[in-house]
């Protein structure tokens, strides 16, 4: 491939993780801003901690409704718009987070009203977040050469966490040596802010990418296909990847189930299984685990920062070697790591000795995720569906992958109340049941066109049909 092709491609491909960076800055900005949020409107209005945890989690509601949406919204408008639509409301939502009093309220004087105003601007983000999530990784599998596609839609979930690790460093920059009143009435504020930054960055780098040469195909633009797929192939191999797309929408319109239940199955349990692990704990109260541990606020917030490295560092191992090793081999190897991490931290909750090596099993989780089930999963997301339903089935297992993480984050503060040995157990239960599920169940598709991996599923589907008659 010609450096000239593979910079255009690597060009847009960086230009759609911004997508996932805001992905992770929006769903991180809240770790840093929860304490002031109580202070400011749960305390100051008598209200109770259920309330708090609703205005803390409320993104994720927008979170489920985006993750639905997403299937039709880039089935009927593209996958380039969708992004577009998305990023608008992360800028509505960064700015009407920070100041929800804009029209309608006075400054400094908070009522149920103004909280409920400021829960509608996180939902507003979630649903952006929603959108993102799902749309990103599809379009970067559709645009990406094949002997690539893993590595730049790993790209997408380095952009994840590399969002939450700068956004650990803003509100850290913001926090430090400022006094707890003014960040319980400003800080907070520009934690929100801050992300208008990335958001308009995305906004107006979205205008200069294309769609995605299959989305084209679908709606009979093939001339506006053929073009794109110049940019990213020679000749010979953009005609052949032309008639393969075109060949894969010939056949009539296919319901979600076609190509069977068990493929839509598959991408919901792949989902379900990246939450039900426990990442989300971990990422989303990661400074009261360390407090629990003897940190100060200061220190917490420094742990949480080289947790967020240690993420970065083996997200980065995870996009060199998936090309490489595999999807199936890297999934099985990472959940493995988990569950050795999760017991480690069970065993030592329920001997209660929590310190130091409490921190080296949750960053030997940690790093297994990272390295494996966060960036693994969305490139398997985004390869299994066959053309004609991948939107739709993309955008179910997204919304069950965030009803899962909402139920995980917020079940995750009474189930320690119980019991933090039991809480934990169950996360290493779940990563050990992921590796079988993977070993059972999951194909490996590296190296393969999402036109080929399309046949191979209808063969394997005929085939099922033929051992059951």
């Amino acid at each position: 491939m010609k450096n000239t092709k593979l910079l255009y491609i690597v060009g847009i491909t960086l230009v759609a993780t911004l997508g996932g960076l805001l992905f992770g800055y929006d769903t991180a900005v809240i770790s840093g801003a929860e304490g002031a949020l109580q202070t400011y409107f749960t305390d100051s209005l008598g209200l109770s901690s259920f309330i708090h945890g609703l205005t803390v989690s409320s993104a994720l509601i927008g979170c489920i409704i985006g993750g639905f949406l997403s299937g039709t919204f880039s089935s009927k408008f593209g996958r380039k718009l969708t992004l577009i639509i998305a990023a608008f409301l992360f800028l509505a939502s960064a700015l009407g987070s920070a100041y929800p009093e804009f029209l309608f309220f006075t400054p400094g004087e908070p009522s149920i009203a103004l909280l409920a105003t400021f829960n509608f601007y996180r939902i507003i983000g979630g649903i952006g977040v929603g959108l993102a999530s799902a749309v990103a990784p599809m379009y970067i599998g559709e645009i990406a050469p094949p002997n690539l596609r893993g590595r730049l839609v790993a790209l997408n979930q380095f952009a994840i966490i590399f969002g939450m690790l700068v956004v650990y460093f803003v509100n850290w920059g913001i926090a430090r040596g400022e006094s707890l009143a003014w960040i319980n009435e400003l800080g907070w504020r520009y934690m929100f802010a801050s992300e208008t930054i990335p958001a308009l960055l995305f906004l107006l780098l979205l205008f200069f990418v294309p769609e995605t040469p299959r989305y084209l195909v679908s709606q009979q633009k093939d001339d506006k296909a053929m073009d794109i797929l110049l940019k990213t192939y020679d000749m010979t191999m953009a005609k052949a990847t032309l008639y393969e797309i075109k060949n894969s929408f010939d056949h009539k319109k296919e319901k979600l189930f076609a190509y069977g239940r068990g493929i839509i199955a598959i991408g919901i349990l792949l989902s379900v299984f990246q939450q039900f692990v426990g990442i989300n704990v971990a990422l989303y109260y990661a400074p009261r685990i360390f407090e629990s541990m003897g940190a100060g606020r200061d220190a917490s917030l420094m742990q949480t920062i080289i947790m967020g490295l240690v993420n970065v560092i083996f997200t980065v191992i995870a996009i060199v070697t998936v090309d490489k090793v595999g999807r199936k081999p890297l999934l099985i190897i990472g959940s493995i790591g988990m569950t050795i991490g999760m017991f480690g931290v069970a065993g030592l909750a329920y001997f209660e000795q929590i310190g130091t090596a409490t921190l080296v099993f949750i960053i030997i989780y940690t790093a297994s995720f990272m390295m494996s089930w966060g960036p693994v999963v969305w490139v398997l997301l985004s390869e299994i569906f066959p053309n004609k339903i991948r939107g739709q089935a993309l955008a179910i297992a997204v919304a069950f992958q965030w009803a899962a993480n909402y139920f995980v984050s917020s079940t995750y503060p009474p189930m320690m109340e119980i019991s933090g040995a039991m809480t934990y157990g169950i996360y290493g239960l779940m990563s050990l049941l992921s590796a079988l599920f993977v070993w059972k169940f999951i194909p490996e598709t590296k190296g393969k066109s999402l036109e080929e991996l399309e046949i191979i599923l209808k063969k394997s589907q005929a085939e099922k049909a033929v051992t059951n008659q």
